[in-house]
């Protein structure tokens, strides 16, 4: 037991989602946390490593486990970048970064006129002069305060993204900074598309291609909200289906994920809150909708109303004009119920919000024809508001 009372496994737990929702665990920032992962590191890194394939980093500073993706999605990058360049910036900060020691204080305009010389040198060009540019580093520069990896000691890149040279900043750099980007196996330039990063580098033999599949199947079960059976390519698909007892078990005793078999796939769900954690139904008032929307689908379902049925794989066909129509209906029986945003907002505008939610969620999603597929999933929940009055 703990000092606070918990468990061995319940502390483990606790480790391990905290290292698979951060990007480290400082000693400076949680030192308790850090003296778990320290106290249960071989156990830790054995498990990562057996059945993700991600590397658990622990020096007297900071724990960080390197993460990949199972399965590259939308919703895996920085919230706050909205465009290529913001990626790219960000990266060659870290580039301008890696020339820097611990505490090494710089001039915002040295920084950024250091990369755009560099990149001139490659035949990439950057206009400091253009707005647009300088609010892409603006939001580069933030994320990698918010990483902690850049600590502004004086101004706001903000200010010089509006004016330009008329502002400055001084940073100071952090120890993290030569953190930030996982280790690859093999040189980067050798790989020529985001499925040869999810592949991974692994023996063409029997016990390799195993390992390959256990690490995959892993990583999206622990990494996305729900992945279904037609989602699996054959050979995951069978494992996933054979090895259901064990993957529930570790999964369970592990990461504290509760699973369980259903007909659309194998469905893991926290069974408490977590502050490390954000789950659905989030705290936003279109999570409500989505709720909402799930009761009425039921219900639609039972009365067999408006010529909806369910399909293979547990899925719902709608027009995107059905999805708004059902929306609609909910509007108007709980719009007082609704936020003001909702209750204004057009019967197109909710429904492509509603969408793009449940889409985020592994809940929906679209083809290009502009067919709306409800999946399976979202019949696991029945929405309702328990203080309204309404008949039904």
């Amino acid at each position: 037991m703990s000092k606070t009372g918990e468990s061995v496994k319940d502390i483990r737990q606790k480790c391990i989602q905290a290292l698979l929702n951060r990007n480290w665990i400082t000693k400076q920032d949680e030192p308790e946390l850090f003296e778990y992962i320290r106290a249960q590191y071989q156990e830790l890194r054995d498990w990562f490593g057996e059945y993700c394939g991600f590397a658990l980093l622990l020096n007297r500073q900071f724990a960080k486990l390197e993460k990949a993706p199972g399965q590259a999605q939308t919703w895996m990058g920085f919230e706050s970048f909205s465009e290529p360049r913001d990626y790219a910036l960000f990266t060659y900060c870290l580039w301008y970064l890696e020339g820097k020691n611990e505490m090494d204080q710089f001039l915002l305009t040295d920084m950024v006129e250091e990369i755009r010389e560099y990149l001139a040198g490659q035949d990439v060009f950057l206009d400091w002069t253009l707005y647009t540019h300088r609010l892409s580093m603006a939001r580069a520069l933030k994320q990698l305060k918010a990483l902690g990896v850049l600590v502004a000691v004086d101004g706001d890149e903000s200010d010089w993204a509006r004016s330009g040279h008329e502002h400055n900043v001084l940073y100071e750099s952090s120890y993290l900074a030569r953190y930030v980007l996982r280790r690859f196996p093999r040189d980067l330039t050798t790989y020529d598309s985001i499925a040869a990063f999810e592949a991974g580098t692994y023996p063409d033999t029997p016990e390799g291609q195993l390992k390959k599949r256990r690490h995959h199947v892993y990583r999206r079960l622990l990494q996305e909200p729900v992945v279904y059976d037609w989602q699996w390519n054959e050979d995951e698909r069978y494992y996933v289906r054979t090895q259901r007892h064990t993957i529930l078990e570790n999964l369970a005793n592990f990461a504290g994920l509760e699973g369980q078999r259903y007909r659309e796939g194998l469905l893991f769900y926290y069974p408490e809150t977590s502050g490390e954690m954000y789950l659905f139904p989030t705290g936003r008032g279109v999570s409500d909708i989505a709720l909402l929307l799930a009761g009425e689908l039921r219900r639609m379902l039972a009365r067999d109303e408006g010529n909806i049925h369910i399909e293979e794989g547990g899925r719902i066909g709608l027009t995107l004009a059905e999805l708004e129509g059902i929306i609609l209906r909910l509007k108007e029986k709980y719009k007082m119920l609704w936020s003001l945003q909702h209750r204004q907002a057009r019967s197109r505008e909710l429904a492509e919000e509603v969408l793009a939610h449940l889409e985020e969620w592994g809940l929906a999603g679209r083809e290009d024809d502009g067919q709306v597929w409800i999946y399976a999933a979202l019949g696991r929940w029945n929405g309702d508001y328990d203080v309204y009055g309404g008949d039904e």
